[in-house]
């Protein structure tokens, strides 16, 4: 399975109807799944706008894709089934530029190596800058290296 080639696919679909992915997961289990998480690209005059996906957004990409992954080939084997959406609100923060966008939300971090004697910190997102995830946490900032980062999240804030 050639994940990179899906998504240069989906990338093509995507940016057709002016949106970005987010993500391409394949799982395999009692069935096959290509998971493809879509994402509205931020506005350059607000970066922090909080557009979303809808579910025509996300029926428009499954269709065309759908239709490139078996014209190309892509999913060899048997069948498998394309889930198409959006990241959610508690999303996964992959990309440095993520960190970035989503400043003043509040985020999970995990980290493979301890800062400050710690590998957890839940806080708010105070930028990116020169490989560092700047977080306010208990009205104090900690600078926490993104090559450091196992997993981090959005926290849901209702």
């Amino acid at each position: 399975m050639e994940l990179d080639r899906i998504r240069e696919a989906a990338e093509r679909v995507a940016h057709s109807l002016g949106l970005e992915i987010f993500d391409v997961e394949w799982k395999v289990g009692k069935q096959r799944f290509l998971r493809v998480y879509i994402d509205r690209a931020p506005d350059p005059g607000d970066p922090h706008q909080r557009a979303g996906i809808s579910h025509s957004d996300c029926q428009a990409v499954s269709e065309q894709l759908s239709v490139m992954l078996d014209v190309e080939d892509l999913v060899p084997g048997p069948s498998y089934t394309l889930e198409v959406s959006s990241p959610g609100l508690d999303r996964k923060l992959i990309k440095p530029g993520d960190y970035e966008r989503f400043t003043g939300r509040l985020a999970k971090i995990w980290l493979n190596e301890a800062v400050e004697n710690e590998k957890f910190f839940q806080g708010r997102l105070a930028g990116y800058a020169d490989g560092v995830v700047k977080l306010t946490v208990r009205d104090r900032e900690v600078a926490v290296p993104y090559a450091g980062i196992r997993k981090a999240n959005l926290v849901v804030e209702l």
